[in-house]
């Protein structure tokens, strides 16, 4: 009845940590970019960017930014089923937003969740994260079809 799909072969090992890695990579900067600008210019005092840039130099912003939506389409290229594409892809979202509403309850309270505005930004990204799975998925299938 309960089939576990644990990799048998090598090559489906390595594909599993290699996606178990770039999830964990993901969750990272999700949680980075979650974090309030208020909190980036109080640890660093100094820096005239971390409002914007938090704790990257500007130089290598565009770069987080690249990653942020790169990597979710290359977890879903990895996987083999679209299932499994979209957990994977929208997972660090769902880790990165669940901290993220859980420690908001904590200072503002526990209607943050359901309010209106904040519950439409955080399905947009949810959203985002299981298009670009998905259009990982689908680009896996194409280039398949070659």
């Amino acid at each position: 009845m309960l089939h576990l799909s644990i990799p048998e072969s090598q090559t489906e090992k390595r594909l599993a940590v290699i996606i178990i890695a770039l999830i964990a990579v993901e969750v990272l900067l999700v949680a980075l970019a979650l974090v309030p600008a208020q909190l980036w210019t109080r640890y660093f005092p100094n820096s005239t960017s971390a409002a914007l840039d938090g704790p990257f130099p500007p130089s290598i912003a565009p770069v987080i930014t690249i990653l942020l939506y790169l990597l979710p389409t290359v977890i879903g290229f990895l996987c083999r089923g679209w299932q499994r594409a979209l957990l994977a892809a929208t997972l660090p979202a769902w880790i990165g937003l669940g901290a993220f509403l859980i420690a908001a309850t904590f200072k503002i309270g526990p209607f943050y969740l359901v309010s209106v505005d904040h519950v439409t930004a955080n399905v947009s990204i949810l959203e985002l994260f299981a298009a670009l799975g998905a259009i990982g998925w689908l680009g896996r299938h194409l280039i398949q079809l070659k």
